[in-house]
């Protein structure tokens, strides 16, 4: 655990240099990575993805042929003891246990996953950053009391790092209860030391930079230096790991539901819950958990895809 926990933290450091690296030519750092992006194809194969994703998540549910909620299949006397109708003309994926259009369930629970993954995400990275910058604040800037301080804040940060990601996801649902803030919550929580460790080293690089040496010796304050300079320039790696952790998101979000931690309303489709209703039917119909395994797998994919290419774009050791 503790190997594991040392991993994190020197791939998360040598991330968070990203933030102080300059381009040589005079170009801005974002603008050489959208370049770059433009010319590395699994960017662009993430980008789909995600783009994808997100229009079916938000246009999605206006556009299906059937109610998520529609019992069709039993009402029209379709489902039955060991029988559950498969794909014809007028329904793509074929009927759930419940006789509900499977397609339909499979486009609105697109919606419900990205919810659950932006929040989860939008929780870790505000908490993150809190502690973050507060611990590269006082490190950077805060002298002996504010060294002190980053070690106090940091070593909780080791603690929750050295502890698996999933089980401490576990402990928290199983602590607060199965509801759908409830896995938002864990997952962002989760979260938190990458965004914090990410923001706090970017900040002490940026701190060691000759701007802030300079305004520093023109007697500027330290808490305007910090909030107007150091932390701009250290979002950086920042904005790649949020992209890195929503595709981490969805997949912690469907595990905690298959696992029950979830929402407990089957009527509201969301992909984890679909999974996990679809066990005890794999010998009926295996389709039924095939089709949101394989969206949470394509989606994901393309998350990290999307998020690889942009570490890579915006490390110079990583550029191709």
């Amino acid at each position: 655990m503790t190997i594991t926990a040392g991993k994190k933290r020197e791939k998360l450091d040598r991330l968070s240099e990203l933030a102080a690296r300059q381009d040589e030519q005079g170009v801005s750092l974002w603008q050489e990575a959208l370049r770059r992006l433009r010319r590395n194809p699994a960017a662009i194969v993430g980008a789909v993805i995600f783009a994808l994703f997100v229009v079916v998540a938000l246009v999605g549910p206006f556009l299906v042929p059937y109610s998520p909620t529609d019992s069709m299949g039993i009402r029209d006397g379709l489902i039955k003891p060991g029988v559950i109708p498969g794909i014809d003309s007028a329904h793509w994926l074929g009927y759930d246990h419940q006789g509900r259009d499977e397609f339909s369930r499979l486009i609105v629970g697109a919606r419900q996953t990205l919810l659950v993954g932006v929040v989860a995400t939008l929780i870790g990275l505000a908490i993150g950053a809190l502690i973050g910058g507060v611990a590269g604040t006082a490190a950077g800037l805060g002298g002996r009391w504010g060294r002190w301080l980053d070690s106090t804040l940091m070593r909780f940060i080791d603690m929750l790092l050295a502890m698996p990601s999933l089980l401490l996801a576990v402990s928290i649902a199983a602590l607060l209860g199965p509801s759908l803030i409830t896995v938002m919550i864990a997952v962002g929580v989760v979260s938190v030391p990458v965004f914090a460790r990410l923001l706090r080293g970017s900040m002490i690089s940026q701190s060691n930079s000759d701007y802030v040496l300079a305004a520093t010796a023109l007697g500027v304050k330290k808490s305007k230096i910090a909030l107007t300079h150091v932390v701009p320039n250290s979002l950086a790696p920042v904005i790649v790991q949020a992209t890195l952790t929503l595709a981490t998101a969805i997949i912690e979000a469907a595990a905690l539901s298959f696992l029950g931690l979830g929402n407990q309303n089957s009527a509201i489709p969301e992909w984890g819950v679909m999974l996990a209703e679809a066990q005890p039917y794999l010998g009926v119909r295996p389709g039924l958990a095939i089709y949101p395994a394989v969206a949470i797998i394509i989606t994901a994919l393309g998350f990290t895809l999307l998020g690889e290419a942009m570490r890579e774009a915006l490390d110079p050791k990583l550029r191709k």
